[in-house]
């Protein structure tokens, strides 16, 4: 652990493992997820050497910058307002901590895994955040879909074997019944999202707001099961760039109530706890907050930043039952403590977004 020489927040290196020993299912890799994932973790483990997996990032990410450069009215028809945005593009959709509606940065939803997840009337009407079809630019930016869902499958691909070593870990401390087993929840749901991610550049980076240290992401904690998470590509009029500043980045907040930087490679798919795997696991896997704090200074000015995550989660009809020792969104309202998971995420679009189907 080093200390951040601007702010005295800990910088701390993820816990890593290796994608031989990752999908190697006779290694017990159970200290580490512990490590990463426990109750003592930070929330996050990281995955090194994953096969094609450098490609597959650069392809898609350089296209962020693209996607947000398109016509206004190009954008407009890939939106897609009764999903509340959830797929296709969305901007200034969502709410920040402040209340305001976030300005900041740009996000293409889709699911990289299928293109039409039902074909229930029923289901999409009730769920059209999860149950509606992938919008693509095929006209305007024809190279997205094949980046966007060939990066989405690996990092899903590398996400399964992360929860089946999950799973092993929390089968030793408590008896798992078969329908909790992440693994296989995963492997059953139709939900999974993928969300390409484009920061817009600052104009002005020497502001308090933009020194805060969730100046550029708010404090919030995924709701599905796992989030995989590339680390960003900088970049000015569309050229790739270092980062300026060392004191951005991903910051999260420990169980103890510390706060820490977290630094990975860039090589290296990052896996987040999300809170339905706290639900699901009573509480032997932890999510934590976390956010993005923006580069500061005027070397910072004009610097775009370019990511992608993939919501892994359960299907939308996947019952949660929220045990009492795991508190989470204490102002979300519970029926006798049970949830699907289409409810669940419901219940948390109407705090986050205006607009409602």
């Amino acid at each position: 652990m080093s200390l951040s020489s601007e702010s005295s927040v800990p910088t701390v290196r993820t816990v890593t493992v290796s994608y031989s020993e990752l999908k190697d299912s006779s290694i017990d890799l159970s200290a580490k997820i512990e490590q990463g994932f426990g109750p003592n973790g930070l929330g996050i483990l990281t995955v090194k050497d994953v096969p094609g997996y450098s490609v597959l990032r650069q392809s898609l990410l350089r296209l962020a910058p693209k996607l947000a450069g398109l016509s206004e009215e190009v954008k407009r028809e890939l939106e897609d307002s009764h999903s509340r945005y959830n797929f296709g593009w969305s901007h200034g959709k969502e709410k920040l901590e402040s209340g305001k509606l976030d300005m900041l940065k740009g996000s293409y939803y889709a699911n990289p895994l299928q293109d039409v997840p039902t074909s229930d009337s029923s289901e999409m009407q009730r769920y059209p955040w999860y149950c509606g079809s992938n919008i693509w630019p095929r006209n305007s930016l024809p190279e997205l879909e094949g980046a966007f869902k060939a990066l989405g499958k690996l990092m899903f691909e590398v996400g399964l074997m992360v929860a089946y070593h999950c799973d092993l870990y929390v089968s030793k401390g408590t008896k798992q019944h078969e329908m909790q087993n992440l693994e296989n929840i995963l492997l059953g749901s139709r939900c999974h999202k993928g969300r390409l991610l484009y920061y817009f550049p600052a104009q002005d980076t020497t502001t308090q707001n933009s020194d805060s240290i969730s100046s550029w992401c708010g404090w919030h904690t995924d709701h599905g099961s796992l989030t995989g998470l590339t680390r960003a590509i900088f970049s000015r009029n569309s050229v790739e760039v270092p980062c300026p500043d060392p004191a951005s980045g991903l910051y999260i907040r420990t169980r103890s109530g510390q706060v820490v930087k977290v630094v990975y490679g860039e090589d290296e798919i990052a896996y987040q706890i999300g809170e339905t795997t706290a639900i699901l696991s009573r509480g032997y896997l932890c999510a934590t907050p976390h956010c993005v704090r923006a580069p500061h200074g005027e070397e910072a000015r004009g610097l775009e930043r370019s990511t992608f995550a993939l919501f892994m989660q359960p299907d939308w009809d996947q019952k949660l039952t929220f045990p009492k020792e795991v508190t989470i969104h204490e102002h979300v309202p519970l029926s006798n403590g049970v949830l699907t998971f289409g409810e669940y995420t419901e219940k948390l679009l109407n705090i986050y977004y205006d607009t409602k189907p």
